[in-house]
């Protein structure tokens, strides 16, 4: 990501630089901490081309963005509805990063073939709440990553226009919460699911055997050493490997002991590393807002989920106790007594068809904005 050249002197009253941008000037703050003297991002811009030079005035500074795309609420770009590879996600994250300067992107790990995992972050150095967003756990619930990516845009442009959405300001919110975000854990489960093993042919043998030679592998579920990233965890594990299969499958298959495939161990290592306030996995089947695990979880989770139900109109529900262990969020309230919540988007049998984005998204939104209000 390359910042615009410009003379020091340009950027010593960073309120006219962000009055210029039409941008609130703690957001264009946070987007140049790690800019050097003379260099400026503008987020919310699509720098079509470099300027020539060192820009030198706030007058040049003007003319110079008059040539750029700034964008907006209504851009094709924040609407589109896409299904997203592990190469179109990493295409993805790196324009989401280009435009909105603010949000950073580190790798905190690489998948069983070597592909490998992001975070982003978004919201300011002093905000005293963080929370924790991933999708696609399970590789046949890629459209998870669609809704997620296509949120996260939002809110970032809604920060660019300081707008508020569903009551809440996203500048306040960006204040107040720090959001780590995983937009895909299972690559390479999810290229499977999509395109099939025939890249893959030292493997693929050995995954059609897994996929109990179904012709394609729409129910793989699993990381493609078989092995279900989200019953691999150390919350009561035991119990799921006495009731689930004992060997790699396309499904429900919880490893030979916890966290031994790199995609888990990466989401572990990051929660212990950072450990959110709040946890939000989202995955599919069923429409149901999972909460609450042993009785561990905080009394105030069962607020919360009376306020993402209603956000989707009433099309999710929440549902304390299942007979589930091993699972991330499992984990994580196990471990922290934090809230977490596995929100299932979309019901019909998996992969979801993506002719249901809009639907599913519509009722999601409120919940993922909610899910940043403490």
């Amino acid at each position: 990501m390359a910042g615009i050249r410009v003379k020091p002197e340009v950027k010593q009253n960073m309120s006219d630089v962000a009055q210029l941008l039409h941008i609130d000037e703690r957001l264009l703050a946070s987007a140049n901490e790690t800019a050097k003297n003379d260099e400026l991002f503008c987020p919310g811009y699509v720098m079509n081309k470099h300027s020539d030079g060192v820009i030198e005035t706030l007058s040049e500074l003007f003319r110079f963005i008059g040539t750029c795309k700034k964008i907006s609420p209504a851009d094709n770009w924040l609407k589109e509805e896409r299904i997203y590879s592990a190469q179109a996600a990493e295409v993805e994250i790196k324009n989401i990063t280009a435009v909105f300067p603010f949000v950073t992107c580190r790798q905190i790990g690489f998948s069983v073939l070597g592909k490998p995992l992001y975070e982003l972050k978004a919201g300011a150095n002093t905000a005293r709440k963080k929370v924790h967003m991933n999708a696609s756990f399970h590789a046949n619930e890629w459209i998870t990553t669609s809704v997620a990516l296509r949120w996260f845009k939002e809110y970032c442009t809604a920060l660019c226009e300081n707008n508020t959405v569903f009551g809440y300001s996203a500048l306040d919110i960006f204040s107040r919460t720090s959001l780590s975000f995983v937009p895909l854990v299972n690559p390479d489960g999810v290229d499977l699911v999509l395109y099939g093993c025939e890249a893959l042919s030292e493997k693929s043998k050995c995954l059609s055997a897994l996929n109990e030679h179904r012709p394609d592998f729409r129910e793989w579920k699993a990381n493609i050493n078989g092995v279900d990233l989200n019953k691999h965890f150390p919350a009561h594990w035991d119990i799921e490997r006495q009731r689930k299969p004992k060997a790699p499958s396309y499904r429900d298959f919880p490893g030979t002991a916890p966290l031994t495939e790199p995609e888990a161990a990466a989401m572990h290592r990051l929660i212990t590393e950072q450990p959110p306030d709040r946890l939000i996995a989202l995955h599919t089947q069923g429409e149901e807002i999972y909460w609450g695990y042993m009785g561990i979880e905080p009394e105030g989770s069962s607020q919360v989920v009376r306020e993402f139900e209603a956000l989707s109109e009433h099309r999710y529900q929440g549902v304390r106790d299942i007979d589930s262990h091993a699972g991330f969020r499992d984990w994580f309230i196990q471990h922290y007594g934090k809230e977490g919540y596995t929100i299932e988007l979309g019901k019909g049998k998996n992969p979801l068809p993506f002719h249901m984005f809009a639907d599913i998204y519509k009722a999601t939104e409120g919940i993922l904005w909610r899910s940043l209000i403490f």
